[in-house]
């Protein structure tokens, strides 16, 4: 082995290679950006989807509920219970579409029929709601109207956009 020499002495001392430093988290690279606005876009629309289920779930058990209300409040009285059943189909045709409160007789029993896919207002138990208000007694199957008016309503809210 050679001895230092006063010439390397004197030279600088050689390091190793450098690295360069780990690379920061700020900015992020342009695909986690894309990411972001993909996640954040992804979110918006769930929270708007699940907002509309809300509110059309919360306006079908509305409705179902004032049907409830209407069928209990005149559940003794046949007469009494073809009139609620005749208030709430209003109702429920005025709120889509406006045009159908000047409906009378049969006009508004085919338009019941073409709401629930069906000839049952027209030919069927469904005569009762304009029949019923105007005779004093008047003795009809309850049960088969009741459940015909639930059926069109459901149909109704299904057309409307108002699904369980």
């Amino acid at each position: 082995m050679n001895p230092p020499t006063a010439a390397a002495a004197a030279a600088p001392e050689l390091r190793d290679i450098h690295l360069p430093p780990a690379p920061g988290w700020w900015p992020p690279a342009p695909g986690w950006w894309f990411l972001a606005i993909a996640a954040v876009a992804l979110l918006a629309w769930l929270v708007v989807h699940l907002y509309k289920r809300h509110r059309r779930r919360r306006y079908r058990r509305a409705v179902m509920s004032d049907l409830d209300r209407c069928i209990g409040g005149a559940r003794g009285e046949p007469e009494a219970l073809a009139a609620a059943l005749s208030r709430f189909l209003r109702r429920l045709s005025r709120r889509n579409a406006p045009s159908t409160g000047t409906l009378v007789g049969e006009s508004w029993l085919q338009h019941l029929d073409q709401c629930a896919a069906t000839k049952e207002f027209s030919h069927g138990i469904g005569r009762v709601l304009i029949e019923a208000p105007y005779r004093p007694i008047m003795a009809y199957d309850a049960a088969a109207l009741i459940a015909l008016v639930r059926r069109c309503t459901r149909r109704v809210l299904q057309e409307s956009g108002a699904d369980a």
